[in-house]
């Protein structure tokens, strides 16, 4: 199937027809340095070729094993397959071919992961539509992915299929249900379509999806990530985790966000259950925790503000969740105070600080937090994760140099974990992408720049903010993240933000914020900021607010913040 063509100068390339990017600038002298301070952690993983063929595996050993609960629903292995095969034949006869790139729109559920792994099955590429983003957004995402189909699961229509008719893209719409479940004890589904959702061979460079992140320009950017990435970010969550058929993953991240690819999928793979946490569990503490133990979650993943959220609900109920393995933190940077509060208030529980870029199949490093990281005033996000490569290194002019030891650098990306760049968007590619220069036998023969200021110390990654968010103040340059970091230490601080903003000539500092006590002042605030940094980093403007506004992926919405907008006074 082929979408007609938009009539609209950015028509995209084919995700599958990857540009090939220009060598990084480096010197051959200046490589070796950096390949012998580079971390990596090479690890060899049993193969497995695609998500289906485990999911069908699962299916035929321990059929009625509960895959997916959806709220009241719980689907085993045996119906999830056969509604898979459902929507691969929906797709199929709507000429959904190999390579086409299928939007979908829908809730977050059990249909989520039926839909992705049709599309697995038939070799097309999964591109998430937020449902509540406007028409105009909706509209670009489906242009610039050059989308064959829009795939909705809603109840009921919203902007983004009025976003498909007015960029000409066809429609399927996919229905509750088609058919009774399957009877226990019953086949799956006929023979011939089992053969036919796991016959066919999949290329570990076959893109597998795209998510958009937004760009810096205003205007999204769709972060192309293969087969050969997804699947080692898969396998190094359940390496890293200890993970196991026996384990219950929650699902809350929201469709547009990275994460929510490997929570949706690792269960799958294992035989293990995955729990869809919805909007409703997500948006209130109290929810969530009660959906958490009535399911027996065993490995969530949060933001963390969420996870700040639901251990102040574990504390004012004295409730426990004694089935709870791990608590995942990403999205965002974890700071001490949170991360103190969880290993006080649940000393079972381990506490991993994950980080990574979209652009790099989600998560490339892991730190299991401990008691002696908090002394810091930020948190490392740890080793690299099976099979990424991680290199710092600094600018030269028009060309990089490696970073001494102890020296801040900024975090380049290699391995299989390296995706394909930004779909129909050359020039966002070519900023970040590189030939490979310090390894010819990567897979990908792709570095990707993250943008990001790090530290290397005893094999592990210190995060020290974004390139982006250096600012000069007085002549000093400074990192807003790190005064971010120190105003998140006082205890009367539940969550906050700085941005700047031009007073004639100067670049002043604002500090915006959400007490935890109403009593706590702007004039304390500063005088305990005051103390831990150099007077250009004292902001100069405080603003308090009820909350703090986040962008669809949970993250801070600096960009509203310094407009003066979306945050609550």
């Amino acid at each position: 199937m082929t979408a007609p063509t938009p009539e609209s100068p950015d028509t995209p390339e084919s995700p599958d027809t990857p540009e090939s990017p220009e060598p990084l600038e480096i010197s051959a002298a200046e490589a070796r340095s950096a390949i012998g301070r580079s971390l990596r952690r090479p690890h060899v993983f049993a193969p497995t070729a695609s998500v289906i063929r485990q999911v069908v595996a699962h299916a035929e050993q321990n059929p009625d094993k509960v895959a997916v609960v959806d709220g009241a629903a719980r689907h085993t292995y045996r119906e999830l397959v056969s509604r898979i095969a459902q929507i691969r034949g929906l797709l199929l006869a709507e000429g959904c071919q190999p390579g086409d790139v299928i939007a979908a729109a829908g809730r977050r559920g059990a249909d989520t992961a039926a839909i992705f792994l049709a599309l697995e099955s038939i070799g097309a590429v999964y591109v998430p539509v937020d449902p509540s983003w406007p028409q105009a957004r909706s509209a670009t995402v489906l242009r610039r992915s050059r989308a064959a189909m829009l795939v909705s699961y809603l109840a009921e229509p919203g902007a983004e299929q009025k976003a498909a008719a007015q960029v000409g893209v066809p429609m399927l719409t996919v229905p509750a249900t088609t058919h009774e479940p399957p009877a226990p004890g019953g086949e799956i589904v006929g023979r011939e379509l089992v053969g036919e959702l796991v016959g066919r061979s999949v290329p570990g460079e076959e893109p597998r999806y795209v998510i958009f992140t937004s760009g810096t320009t205003g205007i999204p950017k769709g972060a192309v990530v293969e087969q050969r990435g997804m699947l080692n970010h898969i396998q190094a969550k359940v390496l890293d985790l200890g993970l196991s058929p026996d384990d219950v993953i929650a699902f809350t991240a929201p469709l547009v966000f990275d994460i929510s690819v490997w929570q949706m999928l690792t269960g799958l793979v294992l035989g293990a259950t995955t729990v869809v946490l919805g909007d409703a569990e997500m948006a209130f503490p109290r929810r969530l925790l009660s959906a958490m133990r009535r399911e027996c979650v065993t490995v969530v993943e949060l933001v963390p503000t969420v996870v700040d959220w639901l251990i102040a609900e574990v504390r004012r109920r004295a409730a426990e969740l004694p089935e709870l393995r791990w608590c995942i933190s990403t999205g965002e940077e974890l700071h001490p105070p949170v991360a103190g509060r969880v290993l006080d208030t649940l000393g079972h529980v381990g506490l991993l600080n994950a980080y990574g870029p979209t652009e790099c199949s989600d998560d490339i490093t892991h730190h299991v937090i401990t008691p002696s990281d908090l002394d810091s005033s930020r948190l490392p996000v740890g080793a690299p994760i099976a099979n990424a490569v991680l290199y710092l290194l600094v600018s030269a002019g028009t060309s990089w140099r490696a970073a001494e030891p102890g020296e801040v650098g900024e975090l380049f990306v290699g391995g299989v974990c390296v995706g394909r760049g930004y779909v129909n968007d050359p020039d966002a590619t070519r900023a970040a992408f590189f030939r490979d220069v310090f390894d010819p036998a990567s897979v990908t023969g792709r570095l990707y720049r993250t943008g990001d200021l790090a530290l290397f110390r005893d094999g592990v990654v210190h995060y020290l903010g974004r390139v982006d968010r250096q600012v000069k103040v007085a002549g000093v340059r400074i990192e807003l993240d790190e005064v971010e970091a120190v105003l998140k230490r006082h205890p009367a601080v539940v969550h906050c933000a700085v941005t700047t903003f031009r007073d004639g000539g100067a670049v002043r500092v604002v500090a915006h914020y959400v007490p935890g006590d109403d009593a706590v002042t702007d004039e304390e605030l500063e005088r305990f900021v005051a103390e831990l940094l150099p007077p250009a980093m004292v902001p100069w403007r405080w603003r308090r607010l009820a909350e703090i506004p986040m962008t669809d992926n949970g993250k801070v919405d600096h960009k509203a913040l310094a407009s003066g907008g979306s945050g609550r006074p």
